[in-house]
């Protein structure tokens, strides 16, 4: 049976490349479409690569006539929240310009169905917790707005244009691959988990834990951590989903459990065996004492599951950074 081709936008990214990992087994042919600026040309590994822009509506257009994908996923974002702040114009003119000018392309390429990856951050502070789809939408930084924007552009090409999509707001993106082929590989890494276990295998001094006196239950920030397989997951369950015809919605994905950052280094510790320093400093300015999902419309619309535990990202993410030399 012929594999269906759909083009992944920054496929080659973390969360992009096991989504195309998960396409691959599922019939699917991910077409990536990424300029590598954060992706990696080594985690492309189950479809071909096309290198381009999504500001550049030409490329965009060969790639597109080239394939003829049967949708588009677009990960192709700017997201480091503390870039956003120093840094607005990139994130409007890559998270904004560029998403509009892939909408128009895949308008006029006759595209019918959009999966788009969204964040928590459209939410801003919570006002309730576990946040669930109809939470007001008022983000606090400059990346949480340019997401919004385009999620609001998306329901109007849905109402006037046809185009339906699935909007997806990610949680805490966790773990990786178990198989240890692909995982996180960021530069600079800004993320909990893999700059923790950076610190056990002795790559970083230690580990920075900003604010220790939020009404949590340790004084620590919680966050919802949710496996990168079973984002993965939910993406291909989305896109199966509009092409058999689904409305437009906008879903959350997490896990529904919050987990302390005293926890989670309790865990990384745990699983690696290995003790590192921990430096407790002053809060972080934006950062929310607690962000978990409440996930009952992922679950109800998609049949949607997630199956892997905190001790199964742990374990993962600690096989890929304690053995991948792909990392400097």
């Amino acid at each position: 049976m012929t594999e269906t081709p759909v083009l992944v936008v920054g496929g080659a990214g973390y969360i992009g490349s096991h989504t195309c990992l998960q396409l691959s087994q599922k019939g699917f042919l991910p077409i990536v479409y990424d300029n590598l600026s954060n992706g990696h040309s080594e985690f492309v590994k189950w479809g071909p690569l096309e290198k381009g822009d999504i500001r550049d509506r030409t490329r965009l257009n060969e790639v597109l006539s080239k394939y003829k994908p049967a949708a588009i996923m677009h990960f192709a974002a700017l997201i480091e929240v503390g870039e956003s702040v120093k840094d607005p114009p990139s994130f409007y003119e890559n998270n904004v310009i560029g998403s509009l000018t892939l909408l128009s392309a895949a308008q006029a390429a006759g595209i019918k169905a959009f999966v788009f990856s969204s964040t928590c951050a459209t939410y801003g502070l919570p006002e309730q917790v576990p946040m669930d789809e109809t939470h007001r939408q008022q983000p606090i930084n400059p990346y949480g707005r340019t997401k919004w924007i385009i999620e609001q552009a998306l329901t109007d090409y849905d109402a006037y244009v046809g185009l339906r999509s699935a909007v997806l707001r990610y949680f805490n993106a966790a773990g990786a691959d178990p198989e240890g082929r692909i995982g996180e590989w960021h530069t600079p890494e800004t993320h909990a988990i893999p700059l923790a276990i950076e610190a056990a295998l002795g790559r970083r001094a230690g580990f920075k834990v900003f604010g220790s006196d939020y009404e949590t239950r340790d004084g620590t920030c919680v966050r919802d951590y949710i496996h990168v397989l079973d984002l993965a997951d939910a993406h291909v369950r989305a896109l199966e989903y509009l092409l058999d015809g689904g409305s437009s919605v906008a879903l959350n994905l997490g896990t529904g459990t919050g987990t302390t950052v005293k926890e989670l280094l309790q865990t990384i510790e745990t699983v690696s065996g290995r003790a590192f320093p921990v430096d407790y400093v002053d809060r972080r300015e934006g950062d929310s004492p607690a962000l978990v999902a409440n996930n009952d419309k992922a679950r109800q619309v998609l049949g949607w599951e997630p199956q892997s535990s905190l001790e199964d990202i742990i374990r993962t993410a600690w096989r890929w950074h304690s053995t991948s030399n792909l990392l400097g």
